[in-house]
């Protein structure tokens, strides 16, 4: 459970990695319950990666059910330096196309409550800068490595991270639309903000399944179109992953691997014991 590792997150379609070599699924705890399922562990292309299905194996948690504070403090404990995260999302523009993968640079949440989107608080504030919201230089990787596969990519963009388990309403669509946002999803903003926090890499992977709504050119969006669609981008979304992790450095010293340098505002003198006990993955280099 030591050393440095790449963290994968699955989305809808992707519970679980093949080709990982020396397998073996993990139950990890946490100060904050338990992550949405039992983390797979194992080698890949010769980088050690930890792979959790975001809303555990058969598709049981809701997206707003997340425990995204779990989910990411139960990769950092494993030694998670960097996290590719795969999402399925709808499109917002014409020009993302199902199929395409896109890799946004920021977020808009309008999400209801962020409760489950820090892992501070218990006696310990930290406001972390987050103007730039992805780790772009791990963006750009998978950017290029995605323009190997022959496959539309589009580096840049910015994802709406909306409430579900419902689809957007048609005028919510259009508002969205018409406002320039890229793509639409349920899960990456928390996971982003906590991965931050968490001092860990960040970068989203948006396959596109459908048009959202707006597009009344377009089949309004339901399950079967995402999952038809989405199933097609399983094998692109594998193959991404796999040549990307032997792409990543080997340490982890770019700018988010120490965001929380000047971010913790509380007096260290303060801080309660209790926590720090629990916080020592992503405090120890603090203490």
């Amino acid at each position: 459970m030591s050393g440095k590792r790449i963290g994968i997150i699955g989305g809808s379609g992707l519970y679980d990695m093949e080709g990982l070599s020396e397998q073996e699924w993990i139950t990890v705890e946490t100060p904050f319950g338990p992550p949405s399922d039992q983390i797979l562990t194992g080698k890949l292309d010769g980088r050690s990666v930890a792979f959790l299905p975001r809303h555990a194996r058969g598709h049981r948690i809701l997206p707003s059910d997340l425990n995204h504070r779990a989910n990411i403090f139960a990769l950092k404990k494993l030694g998670v330096e960097w996290i590719l995260s795969v999402s399925a999302v709808g499109s917002l523009q014409k020009e993302f196309r199902p199929c395409d993968v896109v890799l946004p640079d920021q977020f808009i949440d309008h999400l209801r409550t962020t409760q489950n989107q820090t892992l501070f608080g218990n006696g310990i504030v930290a406001h972390i800068a987050f103007a730039e919201p992805i780790c772009m230089e791990l963006s750009r990787i998978v950017y290029e490595v995605t323009q190997t596969l022959d496959a539309r990519v589009h580096l840049g963009g910015t994802y709406v991270n909306m409430e579900g388990p419902a689809f957007s309403t048609r005028a919510e669509s259009i508002r969205n639309h018409n406002e320039g946002h890229s793509v639409i999803g349920m899960t990456n903003m928390g996971e982003a903000r906590c991965a931050r926090e968490a001092e860990i890499a960040y970068t989203t992977i948006a396959m596109v399944s459908d048009y959202d709504s707006w597009n009344v050119t377009e089949d309004h969006v339901t399950l079967e179109m995402i999952m038809e669609n989405f199933s097609k981008n399983i094998i692109l979304a594998k193959d991404i992953l796999r040549k990307t992790v032997s792409k990543i450095p080997l340490e982890a010293n770019w700018p988010c691997h120490s965001a929380l340098k000047n971010a913790i505002f509380t007096a260290r003198e303060c801080w309660p014991q209790e926590w720090v006990e629990k916080l020592k993955p992503i405090l120890s280099k603090y203490l």
